[in-house]
Formats: C-alpha cells, structure tokens, sequence
C-alpha cells in the first residue's frame, strides 16, 4: 500500500514537471511573419511602372504585407528589368527583399546577384532599385565582373543595364576605363560598354588601387596694371593753377 502511495506521488510530480516545460517553451516561441502579416501571397508578382512605362516585373515565392498592404517583405525575390522599349535589360536575385508601393522603392537583400543581358555580373549584400528614376543605387560594398574586367568598390549607382556605374568609393579594378571626376566631391564613372570608347582626358586604366588626383589649389588674380591717364586730362589730386 505505502509503495503505491510513493509511485503515484512521482508519477503525478513527472506529470506536472512535463506540463511546465511545455508551458515554457510556448511560451518562448516568438511570433513568425507569417502570423503578423495582414496577408501572405505564394507566387507573388507584380509589375512595376513609371509614368505608364514597364520597368520590372518582381517575383517572389513568398509576399508578407504589412502598414494597410503599402510594405511587402519578400522571401526568395527576382526582379527583371526592362529598356523603354520593353527589351529586358537584366535580372536581379536575391534571398530577401523589401517592397514599399509608397516610395516606389525595392530593397533586395542577402546574396543580391545583378546578371545583364550581355552577361555582365554585380553581387552586394543589399542594393535598391528606385522605380522612379529606373536606377540601382546600394550604399554596399560590391563586385562587379565582365570578362576580364573587374571593379570593386563601396557604393554605386547604375542603370539596369549597368552601362553606366557611379562609384562612390573605389578600391581597385582591373580592365576597365574609368573617368576621373572633373570637380571635387563628384563620383567616378566607368563605362562598361566596350563599344562606346571614353575621350582620353579625364580618363586612366584600371589596373590596380585607384588614386584619385590631388585637388589642384586655385590661381592667385594677377595684380591689375594701372591705366594711365589720357592726354589733356588732369590726374586726381593735383593742384591746378589758373
């Protein structure tokens, strides 16, 4: 009887042990996105326009919407570029991504990889595209690749077709042209279009580190040469005697 006793008692202490770990770990599980989301859409896609004129199609396997559906956090994002012409100027992957319909501004994030239609590639941890000006701007570090050429630098802006890259920081390159900035504080510009050659001034090859110029200090005004005074005519301050 006493031994029964003592193997219900453990018995019913193992049970409510149990139920407390339980009560814990619900406890600490955190929400998902899935449950804060005002709505979630598998598959999504959208089409993204400037002034009427198509300038992407966004792809996601997963959209979660939140502030009244103005804010799409995306998860496994592609986003393919379109010319004014409506030929496809490259495409851009990513793992995550954000999408706000106010501002007209994608953000991808986590492994963003830019592939161009003439096989030019560009990775960064983040870059966002600014549907409105139809530019990629990122304040990351990134790589770009074509060929044999090869640049590296912190922050940029290009176009979708990545002909023309403002760079806001350069560390160095390789096989390429770049144009050095004509007054200080602008941003260096290369040219990834091998076709269209830069004018030679202004201009030096990518092999290694950048350096940019040294600012040139600004030329003294020469001293202004005194005109002398016509004939018949009195200098100012001399005594005239009648």
């Amino acid at each position: 009887m006493r031994s029964a006793l003592l193997l219900a008692v453990a018995f019913a202490a193992i049970l409510a042990s149990c139920r407390s770990q339980s009560k814990t770990a619900i406890a600490k599980k955190a929400p998902s996105t899935a449950d804060s989301a005002d709505q979630m859409m598998w598959g999504m896609r959208l089409i993204l326009t400037d002034r009427g004129v198509q300038r992407a199609e966004l792809q996601a396997d997963t959209g979660y919407f939140f502030d009244e559906n103005t804010r799409a956090e995306l998860r496994i994002v592609k986003t393919t570029f379109f010319n004014n012409q409506g030929a496809r100027d490259g495409v851009l992957t990513s793992k995550r991504g954000t999408y706000n319909t106010r501002a007209s501004v994608m953000e991808a994030r986590d492994n963003v990889v830019i592939v161009g239609v003439d096989g030019k590639r560009l990775t960064s941890p983040m870059v966002r595209f600014e549907q409105f000006r139809n530019l990629i701007v990122s304040d990351s570090p990134f790589v770009f690749v074509d060929g044999q050429r090869r640049i590296e630098g912190i922050g940029f802006e290009s176009d979708p077709q990545m002909l023309n890259v403002k760079v806001r920081q350069l560390s160095r390159g390789t096989g390429a042209r770049i144009m050095l900035p004509s007054s200080k504080g602008s941003a260096p510009v290369f040219r990834t279009d091998s076709s269209a050659a830069l004018p030679p001034t202004g201009t030096q090859p990518m092999t290694g580190p950048i350096r940019m110029p040294p600012a040139q200090p600004a030329a003294k005004p020469k001293p202004l040469t005194p005109i002398p005074p016509a004939a018949g005519t009195v200098p100012p301050g001399a005594e005239v005697k009648p």
